[in-house]
């Protein structure tokens, strides 16, 4: 039993005010997650003993903590051993949300290159003083599948395999926040390269060549200046391919 559902245990929450009762619970909620009063894998107190604690219908509780639920924030589980749970730690929420806000954002294509060059410039330089040799192992294995798929003319998917490349380097950072942007960036990329079509040539495997050999030396400028470059470059043939016409752009490939 959490310290949370002891019958002795202190009034986790204060009233909620009528008019901002359903964000108050939430808020609440939130707040005490943030400076550790609630941890991951703790039951929050039943909808009766919440409604009363926040003195409110439980109606308006069973609303607040499905929102909860969908923010990632806490479980609800059925049954007699069931309840709302505060939930483990886990990004693929963040990933999630950010990704939908970065698709809800007006942007060009000229924006993601941009922001794509920007962060991945920043994650391998990262890498670079981070990097493993399990971490080089992972990369190697990558460009053996990417160079499989080239040779077995698999477009889309050796498309999704230069993407995981991108996580796999992220990851290498040991920094978990650099990884859920990476990720979020990687969902909109998926969606350029479903527009533009997935390319049908080694360009991206012969730079990735050269951008592992700069992170096996653990040569920071050299492997920013392969990345800087490759997506100047590859900026360029996207715009080249958006403007082609559907006829042209089949047989081009």
């Amino acid at each position: 039993m959490s310290p949370a559902q002891r019958p002795d245990a202190p009034r986790l929450f204060r009233p909620a005010r009528p008019r901002r009762a359903f964000d108050e619970i939430i808020g609440q909620v939130r707040a005490l997650i943030e400076n550790g009063g609630l941890r991951p894998g703790d039951r929050l107190p039943s909808e009766r003993a919440l409604a009363e604690q926040f003195a409110v219908s439980r109606n308006t509780v069973r609303e607040a903590l499905r929102m909860l639920e969908i923010s990632g924030l806490i479980q609800l589980k059925r049954g007699a051993s069931g309840g709302a749970f505060i939930s483990q730690a886990d990004s693929s929420a963040v990933t999630s949300s950010l990704t939908d806000a970065i698709r809800l954002t007006d942007f060009s294509l000229a924006d993601v290159t941009d922001a794509t060059q920007r962060i991945c410039s920043v994650v391998t330089r990262a890498a670079c003083e981070t990097i493993t040799d399990d971490d080089l192992a992972a990369l190697e294995a990558n460009l053996r599948e990417v160079e499989r798929l080239t040779e077995a003319a698999e477009w889309e998917r050796k498309a999704q395999a230069n993407l995981e490349f991108q996580r796999l380097l992220a990851q290498a950072t040991g920094n978990p926040i650099l990884v859920i942007i990476v990720d979020a960036l990687i969902g909109v990329l998926s969606e350029v390269v479903r527009r533009v079509g997935p390319r049908r040539d080694d360009f991206t495997l012969r730079s990735r060549r050269r951008l592992m050999k700069h992170l096996r030396d653990r040569n920071a400028d050299g492997a920013v200046a392969e990345i800087e470059s490759y997506q100047r470059r590859l900026h360029d043939l996207w715009l080249n391919d958006v403007a082609e016409p559907p006829a042209s752009d089949s047989a081009g490939r």
